[in-house]
């Protein structure tokens, strides 16, 4: 998960995550030149945060993952 300081959505996927007993790698694109560039890459363009990937699936924002937990897709969508 690509994520940043003082980010409320950030910090709302980490705890839907953790709710959901998922672990995750956060990279915070504030901490290094180029990061955030890396992550406009890899989420096709999308320049907020937090993106998040399952491995290399792109899924999207905070919103994205609350839908999939929502419907009952989050699990099935890590196979």
């Amino acid at each position: 998960m690509y994520s940043g300081p003082m980010c409320t959505f950030c910090d709302a996927a980490k705890r839907l995550l953790l709710r959901n007993n998922l672990k995750y790698e956060e990279i915070d694109v504030s901490t290094k030149e180029g990061l955030r560039d890396e992550m406009i890459k890899k989420a096709n363009g999308k320049r907020t945060i937090p993106q998040i990937f399952f491995d290399n699936d792109h899924i999207g924002g905070y919103q994205e993952l609350r839908n999939l937990e929502k419907n009952g897709e989050l699990i099935n969508s890590l196979k």
